[in-house]
């Protein structure tokens, strides 16, 4: 079943045995050693993986089929972080990378994410590239050509080292290790196991660890550290008496931290937060990045602190470009996304954490405390993200639906209509609903922010009556 092999926002992805399959994923590595035999050599190109089910065999199929398209394959032997491969990609000067997870999807999910020359999620163009080479492909029937490894095995690279060193340059941590304060890290079974942890305790940093082991089943659920998930590092938080936890997903490219009484700190309010944490200390003006469904919390500290705003379509590729461009000191996504200025243009859930815990141990103060101070500061925001499962008519009633600019929500008026990707109202007092259309399945996401707290249930029930009406 090839006509499934479609890459998203984060690659493709599927369900084990169904369509991830091994005849699919020699489709898509042939599909992606063609379109890389159209760039400049060298030719070469990582595989890597976290550590779902059947990953190792994947990342030796893959390499095979690299290898018999005359792509030299760089196998990543251990688990590892999808930041620490996009690192590797530039220190190592590959065409890319191939990296093997299926993100905070489920267990039975895997995927494949490919990564360009310059360490950044593969945009658009290079993946319509990637999906043509894969139906010409399919369409010649031919069989696809593999090569078995040299008697002494494919190239290996460890990519960790090089990365833990640019960590540690972008990181404070003598000022973590100073404050004495202790973390707690959850890793969720997942790539970053090995990472924040070690890094920390090498600087002298107490840290405690839960689901600090392999688990392809991740504990029986996603692995993604979200409120409802994060109770074992919430119970260790308590019995240690640590001051922060932090956590990671299955590839580690996306954060989730709880502050000193367990309290769940969206995403949203952690970009902020180290946006302006990171002006503040570093003195970086060069401008901040956001896709559209992430807080205004930012638009207002840009407006705040005198920096470029640029909000793009939702996808970190698009921030991956900026990053690339040096034309931002931080960039976000509401759904757990970050990096700075001088790091690799994706994804790093590792940095954000030790971020986090830098900023609480310079500022000395709990990161609920912090987000009050922000709030002071330039107004107070509440952003909340829910998902409407529809049925294929009324998605296909509501796609049409989205084609009109609405004047009013519920009463409300309509200020602004944005388009950046999916449609978002923005209303008269700065409040504001996007809605945003799944690919994949069907279901309507809707974004809403209200300004003040007593505001946020009514706006909900105004986006839902948008949907569902």
């Amino acid at each position: 079943m090839t006509t499934a092999i479609r890459f998203g926002t984060s690659g493709w992805r599927a369900v084990v045995a169904e369509e991830f399959t091994f005849a699919n994923i020699r489709l898509a590595v042939a599909g992606i050693a063609a379109y890389v035999k159209t760039q400049p050599e060298p030719h070469r190109v990582l595989v890597g993986r976290d550590p779902r089910f059947l990953g190792e065999s994947f990342v030796a199929e893959a390499a095979r089929v690299l290898a018999g398209a005359n792509v030299t394959p760089i196998v990543i032997p251990e688990a590892a972080p999808t930041p620490a491969i996009a690192y590797a990609v530039s220190q190592l000067k590959t065409s890319g990378a191939i990296n093997f997870t299926a993100s905070h999807n489920p267990p039975e999910y895997n995927g494949i994410k490919f990564s360009t020359h310059d360490g950044a999620p593969a945009l658009p163009e290079v993946t319509k590239q990637i999906e043509a080479a894969i139906a010409k492909i399919s369409a010649g029937g031919t069989t696809i050509p593999s090569a078995n490894p040299p008697a002494n095995g494919f190239e290996t690279a460890d990519v960790k080292p090089a990365f833990q060193k640019r960590l540690a340059e972008l990181v404070d941590l003598k000022a973590i290790a100073k404050s004495g304060i202790k973390l707690v890290y959850d890793p969720f079974w997942g790539a970053g196991r090995g990472y924040s942890s070690e890094i920390l305790r090498e600087a002298g940093v107490r840290v405690e660890t839960v689901h600090d082991y392999r688990d392809v089943l991740f504990g029986g659920h996603a692995p993604e550290p979200s409120d409802e998930l994060l109770g074992d590092a919430r119970a260790k938080m308590k019995e240690t008496g640590a001051a922060l936890g932090i956590a990671t997903d299955g590839d580690a490219d996306r954060f989730g931290i709880l502050d000193a009484d367990g309290t769940f700190i969206q995403p949203n309010y952690i970009i902020a937060l180290l946006f302006d944490y990171l002006v503040e200390t570093r003195g970086w003006r060069n401008g901040v990045a956001k896709s559209v469904a992430t807080t205004n919390l930012i638009n207002a500290l840009a407006d705040y602190h005198k920096v470029p705003l640029y909000e793009t379509p939702v996808g970190f590729k698009y921030i991956g470009e900026l990053i690339n461009g040096d034309k931002i000191a931080i960039g976000g996504e509401e759904s757990a996304g970050l990096t700075i200025r001088g790091h690799v243009p994706e994804k790093d859930g590792v940095l954000a954490g030790l971020l986090v815990a830098e900023m609480v141990a310079a500022r000395g103060k709990t990161l609920g405390v912090q987000l009050k101070e922000l709030f002071a500061k330039v107004g107070s925001f509440y952003p909340i993200r829910e998902n409407f499962r529809l049925t294929q008519q009324g998605m296909a009633a509501f796609t049409e639906k989205l084609k009109a600019d609405p004047t009013e929500l519920s009463g409300h008026k309509v200020a602004q209509v944005v388009r950046t990707d999916g449609l978002k109202l923005i209303l008269a007092d700065g409040s504001w609903v996007c809605y945003r259309l799944s690919g994949t399945e069907p279901v309507v996401r809707a974004y809403t922010e209200a300004r003040n707290e007593p505001d946020v249930e009514t706006l909900k029930a105004a986006a839902e009556k948008f949907v569902l009406e």
